[in-house]
């Protein structure tokens, strides 16, 4: 799931084809949709290699990572959330936006990863804090085969935890902290290609 928009309960859409527009989440334990400032600093990393991309948001919680990704020009973006209430919201705020570029899917991440995979080019993974969850599901998503070749991994978790253990061939990009929350952008090598790396890039 995604740490606190403007208002309670609202998110606003920083940039693209939506860009300020206001969507109501419900207000569950854990959905903390990710900052309005670590969004735009993301979506600035994201820029060269965003559109036309296949996104994944796993733990979607209110959509502001895969609803930013689609406004900013992703191609598609399919997005897995377990709370109901969520996954309702999910729904009636891409319908209101015409979203059909969008897929919302209620499952439990883990279990999800679990069918046979079509690649993604951006995965958001921004998990409930305090599970540890990041090093299993950079496993699950390299054994299913959710991964494009020269895939982007956006990692999201609280500031106190220790470096996940992730896939050898995730390799770190850049790095940020804001507040409690630190978030990174990692690269997926194979050993058949290799990606371009974004302009202006600073290894961590």
């Amino acid at each position: 799931m995604s740490r606190g928009g403007e208002r309670a309960g609202q998110l606003r859409i920083i940039a693209g084809q939506w860009r300020s527009r206001r969507l109501s989440f419900p207000e569950l334990p854990g959905l903390r949709p990710t900052p309005d400032r670590v969004r735009e600093t993301l979506f600035n990393w994201l820029t060269p290699v965003l559109p036309g991309a296949r996104c994944l948001d796993l733990f979607a919680g209110s959509g502001a990572l895969g609803i930013e990704a689609l406004s900013r020009g992703a191609a598609e973006a399919v997005f897995v959330e377990r709370h109901p209430a969520a996954v309702a919201a999910l729904r009636e705020n891409l319908a209101r936006l015409n979203a059909g570029n969008a897929r919302v899917e209620h499952a439990e991440a883990l279990a999800w990863l679990r069918q046979p995979g079509a690649p993604f080019e951006i995965v958001l993974l921004d998990p409930p804090f305090g599970h540890d969850l990041l090093g299993p599901v950079g496993a699950a998503l390299e054994r299913a085969g959710w991964l494009a070749p020269t895939a982007w991994i956006y990692l999201e978790a609280e500031t106190a935890l220790r470096q996940p253990a992730l896939p050898a061939n995730w390799l770190p990009v850049r790095e940020k902290t804001a507040g409690a929350v630190a978030y990174r952008l990692a690269r997926r090598e194979t050993p058949a290609a290799t990606a371009s790396p974004i302009p202006g890039e600073t290894a961590f």
